[in-house]
């Protein structure tokens, strides 16, 4: 049963509850709540349980009652909710993992048939088939430009019809088209806009990241980082690893153009003096294990040779005989 007192005291229960909300909790989805009903939405609160409530309102209502609780606590962070209330929208206050509890109310989606003066939140298409509706059908067909053919005393669609297209409303003719077809081709549920955590609002999409993801973004900010150090001359953290590198390079060089050495240097000055001598070293490793193959199949041939000797030098012709 629901509250009943006066108009008054309906409201004032709910800046109690509202405000009780902000105290309890610090996240929040914000969820477009179009076309939702009263039994779905009863569904969605009792599968958000225990960790999760849904509240729903009059958006003046609740920007005044946020209003009120930012100067009461002093907390300015929750005024961030007050511009995404627009439209018919719900607050979803959960103490869960949000990309879990935002999982959870994208099962109850609930099919829905297609109401002519709606806006279609997706495309429909008819694909061909046999719609099992009798031949008189046909003209009806016929002046929606569907190409159909009478197959087995029933219309059947020949190829596939592109009917409604996204963002546009649903006619007369389609809707009656569809409820022919007994398609129900739109699903309706609460659709999270956008999240609240302890004052920062975001897309929804942020809660697809993964730890691959995060730390690919990491590692680009940290090579930009490095990046712009390295052009402005300016140290910092990320460029530490390229201006010590860079400055080995340079002692490195001063060593080889002068006669001041130092152990680090010795093998770079040993190559400029003489590089056959590395050169010989790399090339006697590919030649031995190119040679091993070829050693072995000679190995492996003489065996196969001397088998074949030991059988006697025999052999049966084609007609039984010894040659």
């Amino acid at each position: 049963m629901g509250f009943k007192g006066t108009k008054l005291e309906k409201k004032e229960a709910y800046d109690l509850k509202l405000c009780k909300y902000l105290d309890d909790y610090a996240r929040a989805l914000i969820c477009a709540a179009d076309n939702v009903g009263s039994n779905q939405m009863q569904q969605i609160r009792q599968g958000l349980r225990p960790d999760s409530v849904v509240l729903m309102g009059k958006n003046t209502l609740m920007k005044r009652t946020i209003r009120k609780y930012a100067e009461k606590t002093g907390n300015r962070d929750v005024l961030n909710l007050i511009p995404l209330l627009v439209g018919n929208v719900g607050l979803v206050f959960t103490r869960g993992d949000l990309k879990e509890v935002r999982e959870v109310i994208a099962k109850y989606k609930v099919g829905a048939p297609a109401r002519v003066g709606l806006v279609a939140p997706i495309d429909v298409t008819i694909q061909p088939g046999s719609t099992g509706l009798d031949p008189s059908h046909t003209s009806f067909f016929q002046a929606l430009n569907i190409p159909t053919k009478i197959n087995k005393g029933t219309v059947e669609i020949v190829s596939s019809v592109e009917l409604i297209s996204k963002g546009t409303k649903v006619g007369s003719s389609e809707a009656a088209l569809l409820a022919k077809l007994r398609i129900r081709p739109f699903s309706y549920g609460l659709v999270v806009r956008r999240v609240y955590d302890s004052g920062s609002v975001f897309d929804p999409a942020v809660l697809d990241l993964t730890d691959d993801d995060l730390v690919a973004k990491f590692a680009e900010g940290v090579s930009a980082v490095a990046a712009i150090s390295l052009a402005l001359g300016y140290p910092t953290l990320a460029a530490a690893a390229h201006f010590f590198l860079n400055s080995y390079k340079n002692v490195l060089a001063i060593a080889l153009s002068t006669d001041y050495s130092y152990p680090q240097a010795e093998n770079a000055k040993e190559y400029l003096k003489d590089p056959s001598k590395f050169a010989v070293a790399v090339a006697l490793v590919p030649e031995e294990s190119s040679t091993a193959p070829v050693v072995a199949a000679t190995e492996e041939k003489k065996e196969e040779d001397e088998e074949e000797e030991d059988d006697g030098g025999g052999f049966m012709d084609l007609f039984g005989g010894e040659g």
